[in-house]
């Protein structure tokens, strides 16, 4: 028997090219039976299961149709701006990325462009892409509905639009929307639809909006891929169930492992990476850039399992899928025949694992026999005969990267909150030292070294808020604004040229040792406001607690104003942790390195 090519079919040269160079010569069933239609411009209605190639099935006749309409028109017809001149409307955006990715090509090849429409991404993209002019768009329907209620794109223009998985679409509740998105088509235009299903109003679809239909049914919805086999495995409990999983997800290829929730998919694949099996996660609330990448890593080989919720039941096309596993079997046939269809693609071989708990046997076998499918189930361990032979020779195991941590900090040399010291944050070491420099100040701060490592984040750059204080000691050189003129309040009185000062040595507002009259509001030194190696927050004697220079709450050798001093910020000091390891006597909060201050009253602490 001779065997029928595409170009038999009276696909165009340049798809030919197109397909054989992806090694694709001969057309799947689908494929053969609705080309010669679809490419006439009839209506039809193509009924066949997950993996049968419908996505090929009517990409051809959409390139091709389109390429013709332009060379009728006299060289290829101007795009009109917002108005594509065909639809592809699929219900996930798994679906119509993966769909835009098989048509893409083609329609490159014949000079058409394409786009895609769906929620989940800033719009911007895709509004830039209808205004440049776009000749083919696949969207999904709620993205798409918005965008023309927007006005950013119009339908008037649309000569041929197909549905695909309308069941899907179904299932989803979109028919109202897909049935607005239709009735904005023009009448006149061919209409394609493929479904493994015509319940759940698909056939009100049918009735409405295609005419003169041509039907292609190539297999129903429960006919068996003959490629795929079937295992229910019974395990005795939830531990059980668990060392199951992760054999079953051990083995060399490609495997999808269902869930029902996105939190346990999520959870799952945290459990076998650190296990040493390399997985990523597959659901609801990824945002599309996540999504992208886990498939894409999952696609390259990079993992070998996907841990995945229903939303990659339908237009998840990997090769070389060798295991599907229904950790959790699903509530309807439906969704069991479109999981299992992940695998045994496109003439290809695969197994499909339910796994179940002795109480769920009942559900199973309801299951199973809606969707036609015949399975003994079997009570197994982890380490049965049945599993082991399933799964083959093991991969080796991946060491997970360790997690990201924070410096070692200890209380002592740094500085508290006010002080903002060198180092540790408030993950690294005590609360009052903060980590190894602890505090705000000194290389420690906002920036530093990060809640982990020192300060709050490291000090905004270098030392307290960006070399102590925000601009090099207290906001710009001492205190608040480092020094307006000379020194802010002086050493007694209020003022001799501004608020604050880049003084040097222990003066203080008001006076510089007494407990009220030294204090000033953010006195800095060299470090500033609230960091660096000397930020005084309320004053520039000694902190509540003595110490060489400045302290916090309590002493250290020099530190800066912290709620405990320190080396250089406030807390801990070389004297200890904490709010400081001595009596709160002295000055309430900070000191001078050098001598500048900020304001003398007001607030409790100066603002860096």
């Amino acid at each position: 028997m001779t065997t029928q090519t595409f170009a038999d079919l009276g696909v165009p040269a340049p798809l030919v090219a197109v397909l054989a160079a992806d090694g694709k010569t001969e057309p799947f069933p689908i494929q053969a039976d609705t080309l010669p239609d679809t490419l006439a411009g009839r209506d039809v209605l193509g009924r066949g299961k997950t993996g049968s190639g419908k996505t090929i099935a009517f990409s051809l006749p959409l390139a091709a149709r389109l390429a013709a309409g332009a060379a009728a028109s006299g060289g290829r017809a101007a795009r009109g701006y917002r108005r594509p001149r065909g639809l592809v409307l699929a219900p996930t955006r798994e679906l119509a990325t993966q769909i835009d990715a098989t048509l893409k090509p083609l329609a490159t090849a014949l000079g058409l462009t394409t786009t895609t429409i769906f929620g989940g991404v800033a719009q911007s993209r895709q509004v830039t892409a209808l205004q440049a002019g776009v000749d083919i768009i696949v969207a999904c329907p709620g993205r798409l509905e918005d965008l023309m209620k927007q006005g950013i794109v119009h339908l008037d223009r649309v000569e041929m639009t197909v549905l695909d998985e309308a069941d899907h679409m179904a299932d989803l509740g979109f028919l109202p929307t897909v049935t607005r998105i239709l009735n904005a088509t023009p009448s006149r235009g061919q209409r394609l639809l493929f479904s493994a299903t015509l319940d759940n109003g698909v056939d009100k679809l049918v009735s409405k909006f295609l005419t003169n239909e041509v039907l292609h049914s190539v297999d129903d919805a429960t006919s068996h891929v003959e490629a795929m086999t079937h295992h229910v495995f019974e395990v005795a409990d939830q531990d059980a169930k668990k060392d199951l999983i992760h054999t079953l997800a051990s083995g060399r290829g490609r495997r999808i492992l269902f869930m029902r929730t996105k939190h346990q998919a999520k959870r799952l694949a945290k459990q076998l990476t650190s296990a040493g099996i390399p997985a990523v996660d597959l659901h609801g609330n990824l945002s599309q850039g996540a999504r992208d990448r886990n498939l894409a890593a999952f696609g390259s080989g990079e993992v070998r399992v996907l841990v995945a919720t229903d939303v990659a039941a339908r237009g998840v096309h990997v090769d070389e899928v060798e295991l599907v596993v229904h950790v959790d079997p699903p509530a309807e046939h439906k969704a069991y025949l479109h999981r299992s269809g992940r695998t045994a693609r496109a003439g290809s071989t695969g197994d499909v694992a339910t796994v179940m708990l002795p109480e769920q046997a009942g559900d199973v076998r309801s299951l199973l026999r809606a969707a036609a499918i015949t399975a003994t189930p079997q009570r197994v361990t982890a380490e049965s005969p049945a599993v082991t032979s399933l799964v083959g020779e093991r991969a080796p195991r991946v060491t997970p990267a360790p997690a990201p941590k924070g410096g070692a900090g200890e209380a002592g040399t740094g500085g508290g909150r006010g002080g903002r010291g060198n180092g540790g944050g408030r993950n690294a070491g005590a609360r009052a030292g903060r980590g190894n420099g602890g505090g705000r100040g000194d290389g420690g701060g906002r920036n530093g070294a990060g809640r982990d490592g020192g300060g709050r984040n490291g000090g905004r750059e270098a030392e307290g808020r960006e070399a102590a204080g925000r601009d090099g000691a207290g906001r710009a050189g001492g205190g608040r604004s480092g020094g307006r003129d000379g020194a802010s309040r002086n050493d007694s009185g209020r003022s001799t040229a501004g608020r604050d000062t880049s003084g040097t040595g222990n003066d203080s507002t008001r006076d510089g040792s007494s407990r009220r009259r030294g204090r000033g509001r953010g006195a800095g030194a060299a470090g500033g406001e609230r960091g660096g190696n000397g930020g005084a927050v309320r004053n520039g004697g000694n902190g509540r607690t003595g110490g060489n220079a400045d302290s916090g709450r309590a002493g250290g050798n020099s530190g800066g104003a912290g709620r405990a001093g320190g080396n250089s910020g406030g807390a801990g000091g070389n004297s200890g942790a904490g709010r400081g390891s001595a009596p709160r006597t002295g000055m309430r909060v900070g000191d001078l390195v050098s001598g500048s201050t900020s304001r003398g009253r007001g607030t409790r602490r100066a603002r860096g």
